[in-house]
């Protein structure tokens, strides 16, 4: 027997390293057809370690600290323009987590994505997609409280308006806005305490919804592109007949997913980490002044689709709380689909044509949306935002009418088949003409 193996038996008699490996790895065996979609699951993990360990240096170097100092400057933007101009190597570190931000939600997007077309949240994969939403919405949290730390323009008053937002609710609204400030205005105390649930609170409870997220769905499987249930049909050893190991097939699949989005991130990193300003806005590289207001306030891109429902949805009564209802609902309600959708087949390659035609709708509705959030409104971008904003959710609430025996006239299998390419290059297409169909109507209107 080897050393190494020795070692390996002297761990495994105390902690169960190998039987995990075996149970999540190795001997996990997932369907034989997943195709690119089935990559955003496994970025997104890479993406959340990039997130973490460029954390932990960026700490290393930024102070929280909302004074000024000697030269009339943040001391929060004065490290941060250290950390980019003073710090070896920290200038990468810096846009390498500015841009991992914005990654994060482009893969946990299209993961979110790939889980309704394939119905991935349905029977018996229910607590999986609760834990997903359970994540998306730590992200929005991290992401949130993360924003404010640079201590720019933007950073300061888009947290003013966000945290005012939360005044507008009855009785507990004002006294709400001051706990979560810490003041009665976003001060050095809010940068303080938002620095601690963005290093530690918020990643704690991200970390414990993953491994629960990653559990659930080793307990009940992966679903496919086809929505059969592999574990029903299993040979004399008990190895389902459309699986196949996770690794060494899926692993290997995976780094080639790896290799191109790593290009991508790179790509960004060195040479457009601005990304036009959507990445890391313009205004941010103004330090803040509580006495300037910029002309535009306005979120980064992946919070604009549930702004943009909370500006189409007027005042009422002097409140604005019902457009923080809606911006609320329009995340929420993602989490109840299990329940909502009534449609006998899980994948959209045997639905009928009512469900494609409202998912069509809804990419457009969401793409539309985070385009108008980001630009300042008026009164044709408003009212285009309330026609969104109501197919948005008439996707979602009326899904228990037209998803009930919905269904193509291509028969259901009970194996799973060879994935076809045209469907995805249909749906790139779409979104493609989607978003240069917003831009330039939104830029116009």
């Amino acid at each position: 027997m080897s050393k190494g193996q020795k070692l390996l038996n002297w761990i495994d008699d105390r902690f169960p390293l190998s039987s995990m490996l075996k149970e999540h790895v190795t001997e996990y065996y997932a369907p034989k057809n997943f195709n690119f979609w089935y990559f955003f699951g496994s970025l997104a993990m890479l993406v959340l370690v990039i997130q973490i360990v460029t954390g932990i240096f960026l700490t290393m170097n930024y102070k929280p600290d909302g004074t000024l100092n000697g030269a009339g400057i943040p001391v929060a933007f004065a490290s941060v323009e250290y950390i980019m101009r003073d710090v070896a190597g920290g200038w990468i570190i810096r846009y390498m987590h500015s841009t991992g931000a914005s990654m994060f939600f482009v893969v946990v997007y299209l993961h979110m994505f790939r889980g309704l077309i394939y119905g991935s949240y349905k029977q018996p994969r229910e607590l999986v997609w609760v834990f997903g939403c359970l994540i998306f919405l730590c992200l929005m949290a991290e992401a949130f409280m993360g924003y404010l730390l640079p201590w720019g323009q933007m950073s300061f008053w888009g947290a003013q308006v966000i945290v005012n937002l939360f005044g507008s609710i009855p009785v507990i609204g004002p006294d709400l806005s001051v706990w979560i400030r810490g003041d009665f205005v976003v001060s050095d105390a809010t940068l303080n305490r938002f620095f601690a649930l963005h290093v530690i609170a918020v990643p704690l409870v991200l970390l414990a919804l993953v491994v629960a997220h990653l559990i659930a769905l080793h307990e009940v499987g992966s679903n496919n592109p086809d929505g059969v249930e592999i574990k029903k049909l299993k040979d004399e050893k008990g190895i389902p007949l459309d699986g196949i190991p996770f690794h060494p097939y899926y692993t290997v699949k995976d780094i080639f997913g790896v290799a191109v989005f790593l290009i991508v991130f790179s790509a960004i990193v060195f040479f457009l980490p601005e990304m036009g300003g959507y990445f890391l806005e313009h205004p941010n590289f103004d330090q803040a002044d509580p006495l300037k207001t910029p002309p535009h306030i306005a979120p980064v891109w992946y919070f604009t689709p549930f702004y943009a429902i909370l500006r189409a949805i007027p005042s009422f009564l002097g409140t604005q709380v019902w457009g923080v209802i809606g911006m609320g609902a329009a995340v929420v309600v993602i989490a109840f689909l299990p329940w909502l959708d009534r449609s006998p087949v899980k994948s959209i390659r045997y639905r009928g044509p009512k469900f494609k035609f409202m998912l069509v709708l809804f990419i457009i509705a969401f793409i539309g949306l985070g385009m108008l959030g980001a630009m300042p409104p008026t009164a044709g971008r408003t009212l285009i935002s309330q026609i969104l904003s109501f197919i948005y959710f008439a996707f979602f609430l009326g899904m228990p009418f037209y998803t009930k025996n919905d269904v193509g006239s291509v028969p259901v299998p009970t194996r799973v088949t060879e994935t076809n390419g045209k469907r995805q290059l249909q749906f790139l297409v779409l979104v493609a003409v989607t978003i240069i169909a917003a831009y330039l109507f939104g830029t116009n209107v």
